[in-house]
């Protein structure tokens, strides 16, 4: 079996403590510009019989996993037969297993019939990542997402009727200055259409070697200011109607952290975002210091 080529695998941070199984390598789709997690990894989805060994493997050394994260991007793609298979192999070698997660896009949920979902949620299946990004479909088109917010709206919809969570995340200034509050008010519009149980901001940072580094090294895209992405946050949260969120900012991207629980903690978020705003310490003409990685 192939050893991973991305070390360390890229999860969520709430998957921190998850025990990490490569079922595939790399990322089907690989073409957004904003994204530079898989440039390097060729896409390559395991057989069953290496994802079986696998798990065997790892069986043997955590037994006891009760959460498990599949990597990496979009394992569900995977066809319905295999990600069931997937999951009844998981059930059986890990006795103690509560919940599996993973990263999904839109159109890999849609590609799932509502009975396919609900079967996939009885094998423990729980909670899927899907990259929202923006509302803005102009936006979206700019960084070659390949999907429309419409299209990952009505798949966040679908899965959560079927039992599943979703967990989205956004990116803040990912419209650049030149669509701010396009993309702000749009992203606000979708997130209430699609309701997600969890909602994580991260702030877009231009990774060397990307399209989107080449768009700002050249001068085509330019990049939103600190204070700008504090604008574009409270924009973003007063224009939310949610009715049952945990949002969380507290990504090594984001100029602070924040969390809360919407909509009881709206007004607190929006307060604490109008003291950031007032302090004097936001850097008005630069995007200010950037984390070296993500």
């Amino acid at each position: 079996m192939h050893q991973p080529l991305n070390n360390p695998l890229f999860r969520p941070p709430a998957e921190a403590d998850s025990l990490i199984l490569q079922v595939d390598q790399g990322c089907p789709y690989n073409r957004c510009t904003f994204c530079g997690m898989y440039k390097s990894v060729p896409y390559q989805r395991r057989t069953l019989a290496e994802v079986r060994k696998l798990i065997a493997g790892e069986a043997h050394g955590a037994p006891d996993a009760r959460r498990i994260f599949l990597a990496d991007g979009d394992v569900m793609r995977r066809p319905f037969a295999e990600l069931r298979e997937i999951l009844m192999m998981l059930g059986t070698h890990f006795p103690e297993l509560t919940r599996v997660n993973l990263y999904a896009t839109g159109s890999a949920i849609q590609a799932k019939t509502g009975e396919e979902l609900r079967q996939l949620r009885e094998l423990k299946l729980h909670t899927l990542y899907l990259g929202l990004e923006s509302g803005d479909e102009e936006t979206l088109r700019a960084m070659c997402k390949g999907e429309t917010a419409a299209e990952m709206a009505a798949a966040g919809r679908l899965a959560q009727d079927c039992g599943l969570r979703i967990s989205v995340m956004i990116l803040l200034g990912l419209g650049g200055q030149a669509r701010l509050q396009e993309h702000a008010l749009a992203t606000a519009v979708t997130l209430n259409l699609m309701q997600p149980r969890l909602l994580s901001a991260l702030r877009v940072v231009p990774i060397p070697g990307t399209t989107l580094q080449a768009e700002v090294d050249s001068g085509k895209f330019t990049l939103v200011t600190e204070r700008q992405v504090v604008e574009e946050l409270r924009l973003i949260v007063q224009n939310l109607d949610l009715t049952n969120t945990v949002f969380r900012a507290n990504h090594s991207s984001n100029i602070i952290p924040l969390e809360a629980r919407l909509p009881r903690d709206r007004q607190r978020l929006l307060a604490q975002l109008d003291f950031l705003l007032a302090s004097g310490h936001l850097d008005s003409r630069t995007p200010g210091e950037l984390p070296l990685w993500l």
